[in-house]
């Protein structure tokens, strides 16, 4: 079997774009992968055009291993976001393939089951307005879709300082969250790299008594040593992970111990079997995988496949409930949380037991997608217009 090319597929949202790539083979099997880019969608399918003609063409989509090296080393430039995340959408695809080929799904392939269920925990579903009030409504929702986790940043546009009023209205709106879903619930507490290490600290201590399930990066990502003041201060676990884009830049956090929970993001790392590998490392420092994920139905899917077959896997974080749910049509057998226990059950579909579906598909044109962090109101996820 051979490749004999790609096709991308860009389904837009105000605020994200997502690509998905086709991998055709002369067999007549197609595989399908899917990242999602923060304003370099267009500069990933530009890497993807080029990647075709120097290395995916002509490939045995089983030599996974092999067509991953040539992509990542073969161009002798360091790979970095867009080519992790090309590598990852190729990838995907060519699982997907030697799936459906041999007749079982890919966690199969992976070393099998580990597990029958993935529990997963709700994002995106605060996008309304920013008070204790509308902030408790939605948590309960949240609760009634049957979640039994869900993630907040409750911290507005705070960047490395929050004044002592946005403090108390932070602790109000965590406050609320918590009375919402009770005390068994599980509540992340996002802090998107936004705050100096003493700042994170000072959060992280008068959110306590909310009984967070861990503190996801307090601090900017570039530097290792401020996680690590951070790490030594509070007591929750700490986790970070999703704007490192290479497996081997996880090696410093292995080092130092300074992280419980490390957050790979599948469709920026190289894929599957690249995130098998990280987890398999995380094993032996006693460390837990909980990957990001802000992509649709078939990034999840794939995540699922790792956390099928990975022991020391916690919990898979899923948007496409609340934010653009509408875009899980795109998508058939697009993986769906259980209502009766907050979880994802295992699949035994070919491949990823996914389908993209073109026509739909092209039903959500790629727009010029906006998401600043730093915007007031960005957790409502309804950018304003790029000024000219």
């Amino acid at each position: 079997m051979r490749i004999t090319g790609i096709s991308t597929h860009v389904v837009g949202t105000p605020w994200r774009n997502l690509t998905y790539v086709q991998v055709h083979t002369d067999e007549g099997i197609t595989g399908v992968g899917e990242t999602r880019m923060l304003g370099h969608t267009d500069a990933l399918l530009g890497y993807l055009k080029e990647a075709e003609a120097n290395h995916i063409l002509g490939s045995d989509p089983f030599a996974v291993e092999d067509l991953v090296r040539r992509m990542k080393y073969g161009d002798y430039g360091r790979a970095g976001e867009i080519v992790m995340s090309g590598i990852a959408v190729v990838e995907m695809a060519c699982w997907d393939i030697k799936g459906k080929a041999l007749g079982v799904p890919v966690w199969q392939l992976l070393g099998g089951r580990v597990t029958d269920k993935v529990k997963a925990y709700a994002n995106g579903w605060y996008t309304t307005e920013r008070t204790p009030e509308a902030y408790h409504k939605a948590a309960q929702e949240v609760m009634a879709r049957g979640y039994r986790a869900l993630k907040i940043d409750p911290f507005g546009t705070g960047h490395f300082e929050l004044d002592h009023r946005q403090t108390l209205y932070a602790v109000s709106l965590i406050e609320a969250v918590r009375d919402a879903i009770g005390p068994e619930a599980e509540l992340m507490l996002e802090m998107h790299g936004r705050f100096s290490p003493a700042t994170a600290v000072r959060l992280a201590h008068e959110l306590a008594p909310f009984k967070p399930a861990w503190l996801e990066e307090p601090v900017p990502p570039e530097n290792l040593k401020a996680l690590k003041k951070v790490a030594e201060k509070v007591d929750m676990p700490v986790a970070t992970g999703e704007r490192i884009h290479d497996r081997i830049e996880f090696r410093e956090l292995f080092e130092d111990q300074s992280v419980d929970i490390i957050q790979p993001d599948v469709g920026h790392i190289g894929g599957i079997w690249e995130t098998r590998k990280l987890a398999a490392t995380a094993e032996t420092h006693y460390m837990l995988v909980a990957p990001h994920n802000v992509g649709g139905p078939v990034l999840t899917a794939a995540s699922l496949q790792v956390g099928f077959t990975s022991p020391n896997f916690k919990i898979l974080e899923h948007f496409n409930d609340f934010a653009d749910a509408e875009i899980k049509k795109v998508v058939r057998g697009a993986p769906q949380v259980n209502p009766e226990d907050g979880c994802f059950h295992l699949s035994d579909a070919p491949g990823l037991g996914v389908e993209l579906d073109t026509d739909a598909a092209a039903e959500f044109p790629q727009q010029q997608a906006r998401f600043d962090l730093w915007a007031e109101g960005w957790e409502q996820r309804k950018p304003k217009a790029t000024q000219p």
